[in-house]
């Protein structure tokens, strides 16, 4: 009976071993989106997500948010763990099946496995040695393929943090001109109290290189979006919101104020809300509301409060339907897949009107 076996458990064990290394190559390896068939990484890291926002049962403070804030480096280190662990039992299947390789012959499945962590984690082991071939190949292959994992997942910790501090000084720069929770109408205030109209285009060339990156780390690297700032009352959503609410008010209510940026911005901008949604969100983006005003997020008197700000701030406005139509219509355009990201994400979103707010870290 147990000769019948070997087979079926040299298979599962083959299984696991393949399993693992696709999951890595896919995670790590490959600088896009690959979606598969299964991957060990997604269930884990969406299924613990899904028992983390649960443990706080939606609820808000400075508790929940701290422990939504370890998520992210816990799933990159569990990760490893997983990866390790699932190799290690692979291997162990696969020894367990050809034992009689093994000198001396493990009495059972558990002393197989230990063998193999000894294999993987290349500490060896004393108790068994490999005496056949096919076993020498198993051992060799398994001490190879641990170290590779260790270094890879290194190397995965150095992009991740990388892009992670690139993505944050932006929008931690933000709140200077926007508050906190950072606000498109503050932000152009700002720039018109302060004289800096005139270096408007600037900040959107600038954002637009920030968003371009975001978008292609994020979609290669999905574990990215887990990572929360270190600073309350902002986000990287709420900073995209907010320049983009800006580069739209340009584009559609504020002459005089040069748009050529502005329209790239909210060209990348968009791009980059509509990539993310459709590679995670796609379903809940496709029963959120369909009516103009329920997408944009945005009632008219908003909208009006917000043009006497910025006339009174001495900007020169589109007035009438022509400004609040066009306004809607481009925010629509974004204004609903960032709040969905901001929804299962549980990250703050942009204010509109009023920011007041110091951005503090979580720790203070």
């Amino acid at each position: 009976m147990i000769k019948a076996m070997e087979p079926i458990v040299f298979a599962l064990g083959a299984l696991l071993v393949v399993l693992v290394v696709w999951d890595l190559f896919q995670t790590i390896v490959v600088p896009r989106p690959s979606p598969g068939w299964f991957r060990i990484s997604r269930y884990l890291v969406r299924g613990s997500w899904r028992v983390t926002r649960a443990v706080g049962g939606g609820s808000t403070g400075g508790a929940h948010d701290t422990l939504l804030g370890l998520f992210a480096p816990f799933a990159t280190l569990a990760l490893l763990v997983v990866w390790l662990g699932t190799l290690i039992l692979g291997y162990g299947l696969i020894l367990f099946a050809i034992r009689d390789q093994l000198n001396p012959s493990p009495i059972d499945l558990g002393t197989t496995i230990y063998f193999a962590a000894g294999s993987v984690l290349t500490l060896g082991s004393g108790e068994s040695l490999a005496a056949g071939p096919a076993a020498r190949v198993v051992v060799v292959i398994a001490a190879a393929s641990g170290l590779g994992v260790v270094a890879l997942v290194v190397t995965y910790l150095f992009s991740l943090y990388g892009s992670y501090q690139r993505r944050e000084v932006q929008v931690v720069t933000l709140q200077a001109a926007a508050g906190a929770p950072p606000s498109a109408v503050a932000l152009l205030e700002t720039y018109a109290r302060l004289d800096l109209a005139a270096r408007l285009p600037d900040l959107f060339a600038e954002w637009e290189r920030w968003a371009a990156e975001v978008l292609d780390t994020h979609v290669a690297y999905p574990l990215l979006g887990f990572f929360r700032s270190s600073h309350d009352n902002l986000s990287w959503i709420s900073a995209l919101g907010t320049v983009l609410d800006a580069a739209s008010l340009i584009l559609t209510t504020i002459e005089g104020v040069p748009r050529g940026e502005a329209e790239l911005f909210r060209r990348v901008g968009s791009h980059l809300a509509e990539d993310i949604t459709n590679f995670g969100f796609r379903a809940s983006v496709a029963a959120a509301p369909r009516t103009a005003g329920a997408r944009s997020g945005l009632d008219r008197a908003a909208f009006d409060e917000a043009c006497l700000r910025l006339a009174d701030a001495g900007y020169v406005l589109v007035r009438g339907d022509k400004a609040w139509e066009a306004f809607e219509e481009a925010r629509a355009a974004y204004a609903g897949r960032l709040e969905v990201m901001a929804a299962y994400w549980a990250t703050p979103t942009n204010a509109w009107l009023d920011s007041n707010v110091t951005p503090r870290s979580p720790a203070h």
